[in-house]
């Protein structure tokens, strides 16, 4: 697995933090399965470490609790990106590159 698998990963987990209603700042994220992860065509090596490691229910819950740790005049697109940055902080800090 390369840096390029990696931000893919990333990027792709990213896209599925949403806000659960528009202009809400309620965080929305269904956590997908390692075959939902491959079959988008995501490095498999990299799919096993992430969705197997023992931080990713933890990683989960932080996606969810973010809106509750934001400013209360944040705007909705700003609580959802600092949502989707728990998610590149997890994994840039805990899994290795080969």
């Amino acid at each position: 697995m390369n840096p390029d698998d990696l931000r893919s990963i990333i990027a792709w987990l990213q896209e599925r933090v949403t806000l659960a209603q528009p202009g809400s700042t309620v965080v929305a994220f269904v956590p997908p399965g390692a075959a939902d992860m491959e079959a988008a065509g995501l490095h498999p090596d990299g799919v096993a470490r992430v969705r197997g490691a023992p931080w990713w229910e933890e990683m989960v819950e932080d996606i969810l609790k973010t809106p509750g740790l934001c400013d209360p005049g944040d705007a909705p697109e700003q609580v959802l990106a600092y949502a989707r940055d728990v998610i590149a902080e997890y994994i840039r800090k805990r899994v290795a590159l080969d």
